[in-house]
């Protein structure tokens, strides 16, 4: 780790992990003159239970993910690690590299906001976090510098005991770019009422975007079938979705709409 944030200050690189995205995305263009491959950086692997979080290393895969026993608030995480790509992209495919890419499209955006993850970099400067929320700004477009490392993500063990689940809507079933994903978490207090409601949107922004307004709404309501109809068109006011070759922006919205329902009711019939 040491040597490869060394060189990245000396020389701008392009970073190399899995490689799922990087390669497709190179179509006929030669590669960069510069990369480091950081797939053998065992600092950067593996996940970490600790009493107050939950550290994922940078490297770890999308399967490593699947078969690790980690706490019900991250059922939500791993549904979305099941819709990334097949299994061979699954396997070979890193957390880091699914945040940096920063597509709006990325599949574990949402469940990691829904979690309050945060991210770490390292640099020879030293060591910077920031939560996943402020560390994507845009399509592609995130804070790490380029002499920097994503090398953890850090989950707090605040709602180990929540529902939280993922849905995502496509052309198809399988191996297909989103037209919508929602990730909600909820947890209950002792008199079945919501006490903490978390819910972000993808695909249909220049980023995935937690919904605090309906978050807000949420809380202190008592779990049971008409949870979902609490949710209306104003709570996805912050949302933009474009019109592309996958859905209208229309399409989208409509879309988000029924996803969120669907979503929160499912969480409800599981807390």
């Amino acid at each position: 780790m040491d040597e490869a944030v060394q060189t990245l200050a000396a020389q701008p690189a392009q970073i190399l992990s899995g490689g799922t995205d990087f390669f497709p995305a190179l179509g006929d263009r030669p590669a960069p003159a510069s990369i480091i491959d950081i797939s053998a950086l065992s600092e950067l692997k593996g996940i970490h239970t600790e009493r107050d979080c939950i550290r994922i290393g940078g490297l770890t895969t999308w399967s490593e993910l699947l078969c690790t026993p980690l706490p019900r608030s991250f059922n939500g995480l791993k549904a979305a690690a099941r819709e990334i790509g097949g299994i061979q992209i699954q396997n070979r495919g890193t957390v880091a590299g699914n945040l940096c890419n920063a597509s709006p499209a990325a599949d574990s955006v949402p469940p990691f906001l829904t979690l309050d993850a945060e991210v770490q970099l390292v640099s020879t400067a030293g060591v910077r976090r920031m939560p996943t929320a402020n560390f994507i700004t845009g399509n592609r477009k995130t804070l790490r510098r380029p002499d920097e490392i994503l090398s953890q993500i850090i989950v707090p063990r605040t709602v180990d005991d929540a529902a939280s689940v993922f849905l995502k809507l496509g052309a198809r079933k399988y191996l297909v770019i989103s037209i919508a994903m929602v990730a909600v978490l909820i947890k209950v207090d002792s008199a079945r009422r919501v006490s903490v409601a978390r819910v972000a949107l993808g695909s249909c922004s220049v980023a995935a975007k937690r919904l605090s307004d309906l978050e807000r709404d949420l809380v202190g309501k008592q779990i049971n079938s008409s949870l979902a109809d609490l949710v209306s068109e104003n709570h996805l006011r912050p949302l933009s979705p474009i019109t592309d070759v996958r859905a209208t922006a229309e399409y989208r919205h409509d879309a988000a709409l029924t996803l969120v329902r669907r979503a929160i009711q499912e969480c409800a019939e599981t807390c």
